[in-house]
């Protein structure tokens, strides 16, 4: 049967550093975040709804824009949430 080979204690010893607990804030988002995206969403799909139900925008596409634009800055928003 074949030996096992001894075992070296790492040349790197354990550091007499003190390192500080990461801050809860770190790991939480602010409560505006979540409402703020939620905002951002619910104004994008209110104005492509209205690009469909207003009779003065039938022949335009800008609320459709403009309610892209409301959505991708939830989107965003929704990236910075942790």
């Amino acid at each position: 049967m074949a030996k096992e080979a001894p075992h070296h204690d790492s040349s790197i010893g354990q550091s007499s550093r003190y390192t500080p607990p990461t801050p809860k804030e770190f790991y939480e988002s602010p409560k505006w975040v979540p409402i703020l995206m939620g905002v951002f969403i619910a104004l994008g799909a209110i104005a492509i709804i209205l690009r469909y139900t207003v009779p003065a925008w039938e022949n335009t596409n800008s609320p459709v824009l403009i309610g892209l634009v409301f959505m991708l800055a939830g989107l965003f928003t929704a990236t910075k949430w942790r």
